[in-house]
């Protein structure tokens, strides 16, 4: 699995990313951009050195002759977590500039999955326009998008929650995550449980 990160804030899904995949066993490749590691530096207290030691293989930015720069290396997909509007348009545009774009590009070329997971708020019509020209080229827009139905307790627990729903996309099981009707009752199901008052 290709992991990239770019500048956007949320830097924090992309170190989880890493920790699962080693989790689940799967040989993950890093990207990170230059923006994502003044991210990094100023989000967290998580070195270049222990971020890079978190990957399998860590690739540098402009290394545009890496293996994952072939769409012959076979990966399971890609995920982009943060995913910067900067970052949207390139893949949108199909003009790569950096290794992150161009595995991204391999990864859409060679029809596999790629998972992005742009942060940015508000949207003008183009961060819209570069969602949906992505989207038709294959790519899957996957904000993240916090869950309350799940009770979190921790910041922790929206992160996890928010990746998972992300690595779904990829057919991998995030350990323990809770899930609609199967370990969160569905409403149905709550309302069923809850004792009956009488109105009188």
């Amino acid at each position: 699995m290709i992991v990239g990160i770019t500048g956007a804030t949320g830097i924090v899904f992309g170190i989880r990313a890493l920790e699962v995949l080693r989790e689940l066993g799967i040989e993950s490749h890093l990207i990170v951009s230059r923006a994502g590691e003044m991210t990094r530096a100023h989000e967290t207290k998580v070195s270049r050195e222990e971020l890079h030691a978190l990957a399998d293989h860590v690739h540098p930015i402009g290394d545009v002759g890496a293996s994952i720069a072939s769409g012959s290396f076979r990966t399971m997909g890609m995920l982009i977590a943060p995913c910067s509007v900067r970052t949207l348009a390139e893949v949108a545009s199909g003009v790569t500039t950096t290794l992150l774009t161009r595995a991204a590009d391999v990864v859409l070329k060679e029809r596999r999955t790629l998972v992005m997971m742009v942060r940015e708020a508000p949207l003008h019509a183009g961060h819209i326009r570069n969602m949906l020209t992505a989207t038709e080229m294959g790519a899957i827009i996957h904000p993240p998008v916090p869950a309350f139905y799940t009770n979190p307790q921790t910041i922790a627990d929206l992160v996890d929650h928010a990746l998972g729903r992300a690595l779904d996309c990829f057919g991998l099981e995030m350990p323990d995550m809770p899930r609609w009707g199967e370990t969160i009752p569905s409403v149905e199901e709550a309302v069923s449980a809850r004792p009956v008052k009488l109105v009188r």
